[in-house]
């Protein structure tokens, strides 16, 4: 009785793919553009790793501190005067998933010292509002909160982010002047009012934006400086899941009292985190196609393999090798390399993700340059989120790619007449 046919991908077929991949140039081997292509493919790989990585991890981060520095909904109006104040607080807080909801008074003013000067945001709020708050809590470079809020009308010290500590020249203990925007009427007309302050405490939550820009204050020395009175600007909501925000507005909005308008972080950030994902999608299809382009290094490869082999193909066509044989032998040839390819830019790209602070921090000693200026990207050094659902998305496009592009001169060797292959041998 006749053997059965070897079965598709059988042991000699691999032996043989692996067998040309290995060869010596003057064997008819492809050596170089092998490696060549193992490299393109490699580092296509593993660019696109770790771009996506950043762009998730810089997302991250900056919804992370958005959403720890700033509440999730925010309530204006709804209480009809100051006293209704406590009993709408009260319904707000007893809405589900409602951590926190406190008043909050917000205004612009410009802060000067004997050091300099510079244009800040005042927000007053409570003691229980910043404790509330860890990512200023937790965040107290120098001074701290004892003691805030405390004394005549809450007293007059303020917390300053650090950056702007270090723009005004001051420190813990030192006065700054703040000018209001609201004017003061005297016998000379209106002028705006000014108030010195001392400083009690510096918080570094590690976005410059925010260190830069912020002033906390009392709530109510903050409603007197502004001429708030004993009115407020908003109430802020936190919840326990942010994702929550949009759905539980109407019921904020019952509860707050007829007239109250509610909006959420997302509609403050839309615009901004609009462009954030605009700007992912966009650079992923970028650099998938540098994978497209890396995987077409295959296709020279084994053209040039297809050709160098050709007395090969024939000599195993004649000793009874299928068509199918013969295009699953340089299939695995092209495949291997997509393969192997992909696999080490998946290790270099994750390595790279899981040590780029490291890599951040010896390229700034090497070259003595921040390579991560929190002035132009808010952040003050490289954040990196694997999210492993594009990596797996990654690395399908880089195999797929891979064997569609080995497949055209894979079927060209199976088509390969083995009288013409001999013709001139």
């Amino acid at each position: 009785m006749a053997d059965a046919p070897a079965p598709p991908f059988s042991a000699w077929e691999r032996e043989l793919a692996f067998r040309y991949l290995r060869a010596r140039r003057s064997e008819g081997g492809v050596a170089l553009i092998s490696v060549i292509s193992f490299v393109g493919i490699m580092l296509a790989v593993a660019v696109l790793i770790i771009v996506m990585s950043v762009m998730n991890g810089f997302r991250a981060d900056l919804s992370n501190m958005i959403l720890g520095f700033n509440g999730h909904d925010f309530i204006v109006g709804g209480a009809e005067n100051a006293d209704g104040l406590p009993a709408q607080l009260a319904r707000i807080r007893a809405v589900p998933h409602v951590v926190s909801a406190f008043p909050i008074v917000e205004s612009e003013t410009l802060a000067q010292s004997e050091g300099g000067q510079a244009g800040a945001l005042v927000r007053g709020v409570t003691l229980a509002e910043l404790e509330s708050t860890p990512l200023i809590a937790r965040n107290i470079k120098q001074g701290s909160l004892k003691g805030f809020g405390q004394g005549e009308d809450g007293g007059d010290g303020i917390l300053l982010g650090t950056r702007l500590a270090e723009t005004l020249d001051v420190g813990i203990g030192d006065r700054v002047s703040l000018i209001s925007p609201a004017a003061a009427d005297t016998v000379m007309g209106a002028v705006p009012l000014q108030k010195s302050y001392v400083v009690a405490g510096l918080f570094e939550v590690g976005m410059s934006e925010y260190d830069q820009g912020f002033i906390y204050m009392p709530l109510r020395q903050a409603q007197l400086f502004f001429g708030r009175g004993d009115s407020i600007d908003y109430i802020e909501v936190k919840l326990d899941n942010a994702d929550l925000a949009q759905k539980l507005k109407p019921l904020l909005a019952k509860a707050a009292g007829p007239g109250a308008i509610v909006t959420d972080w997302t509609d403050k950030n839309q615009a901004y985190f609009g462009a954030l994902a605009v700007e992912h999608n966009v650079m992923f299809l970028i650099l998938a196609l540098l994978v497209l382009i890396a995987s077409l290094n295959i296709i020279s490869a084994l053209v040039m393999l297809v050709k160098n082999k050709g007395r090969d193909i024939a000599i195993l066509r004649t000793m009874g090798a299928g068509k199918g044989a013969i295009l699953r032998v340089f299939f695995l040839c092209g495949a291997a390399v997509g393969v192997l390819g992909t696999a080490a830019g998946l290790f270099v790209g994750v390595l790279f993700c899981w040590r780029i602070h490291d890599i951040q921090r010896f390229v700034e000693w090497v070259t003595h340059t921040p390579v991560f200026s929190a002035q132009v990207y808010f952040l003050s050094r490289i954040p990196a989120k694997i999210e492993w659902s594009e990596v797996v998305a990654i690395t399908l496009i880089a195999l797929t790619a891979s064997f569609l592009a080995t497949l055209p001169p894979a079927w060209r060797a199976s088509r390969l007449d083995p009288v013409e292959a001999l013709r001139y041998e």
